[in-house]
């Protein structure tokens, strides 16, 4: 079982200013912007959902707003590169046009692009209700897209994946025809990509999360890897590498959400260790040091997919 496998780790708390007293927490891993480091992160006061994303630089000990950013009005952001541009996203929330009470809002995900993040622009508005979209830049050029599908499609949220030749050629279409990864989540659970890292071989490393309600209706959110292989559509070697009691303890925006961790990247090192900074119980962001979960090749002779019952055990455990 995982628990029993998990090597060390040490968690270490990120703090930020100039937010007033606002939470700052599902953020993205750093990442290279014009020489220096940058983190986007989600802000909003603990009572609300209401979000922002900052762009943050590192001052001293804290992360300050990088004053030329923009400041958007999205939840969950996050990053990669592809073609030598900076290709941003984030989810924005709406008013549903036949919604209910308590149930308004409703969201999609928007795409921006640029060289950095002064120049970013958005390109891309992804279907009415679907989060965790994530990009990535394949070892021929052309463009991975992992999607999140919910209801007849994809349940409570199940993992699809499409390629495209270009940023320009993505479309509704493709994201909403992309096959799933069929097996790797039961259906009372949910889960999506965070971030994928393109590996010396050609597959794909990827980041993300499986989350279940417990009993007791609390939502229970763990980080995910698995291997991929873009062009057969094998995963392999999933497992989860961190929960909640991995990290420094802390509040929670509500009771039902102590038990989360939202993965927003890793952050890769060459002593074979990894960064995976995260947002906690929907309040916090910690960056947390483990083994590079990506670092040793990992056999596809699984097949099409892992033991179902084996890591449903392990997460559900916890």
């Amino acid at each position: 079982m995982w628990r029993r496998q998990k090597a060390p780790t040490r968690a270490e708390q990120l703090h930020f200013a100039g937010v007033d007293d606002r939470d700052v927490y599902n953020i993205t891993a750093p990442f290279l912007d014009r020489g220096r480091w940058v983190i986007a992160g989600r802000v909003e006061r603990r009572e609300s959902e209401h979000s922002e994303t900052y762009f943050f630089v590192q001052s001293g000990d804290r992360w300050e707003p990088l004053r030329e950013a923009p400041v958007l009005p999205l939840q969950d952001p996050f990053v990669t590169r592809i073609a030598d541009e900076l290709v941003f996203g984030g989810v924005e929330t709406f008013i549903h046009p036949r919604g209910t009470p308590p149930r308004f809002l409703w969201w999609r995900t928007i795409l921006f692009r640029g060289r950095d993040v002064g120049d970013l622009r958005p390109f891309f508005v992804g279907p009415d209700g679907m989060k965790d979209i994530r990009l990535v830049e394949l070892a021929d050029g052309t463009v991975g897209v992992f999607t999140r599908p919910q209801g007849k499609k994809g349940g409570r949220g199940k993992i699809g994946f499409t390629r495209v030749a270009s940023l320009e050629a993505l479309t509704l279409e493709a994201i909403e025809e992309a096959p799933l990864l069929e097996g790797m989540f039961l259906d009372d659970e949910w889960g999506g990509v965070n971030a994928a890292y393109l590996l010396p071989d050609g597959t794909l490393g990827v980041l993300g999360h499986i989350a279940c309600f417990d009993p007791d209706g609390r939502r229970n959110y763990y980080a995910l890897v698995f291997r991929f292989d873009p062009e057969t559509r094998r995963y392999w070697d999933v497992r989860v590498i961190a929960e909640r009691e991995n990290f420094l303890p802390g509040p929670a925006k509500r009771d039902d959400l102590t038990n989360v961790v939202f993965p927003g990247g890793l952050v890769r090192r060459p002593d074979g260790w990894a960064e995976l900074y995260a947002g906690v119980s929907d309040v916090g962001a910690q960056k947390l040091i483990l083994p590079d979960p990506f670092a040793a090749p990992a056999s596809s002779s699984a097949g099409d997919g892992p033991d179902r019952h084996s890591m449903a055990g392990d997460v559900r455990e916890a």
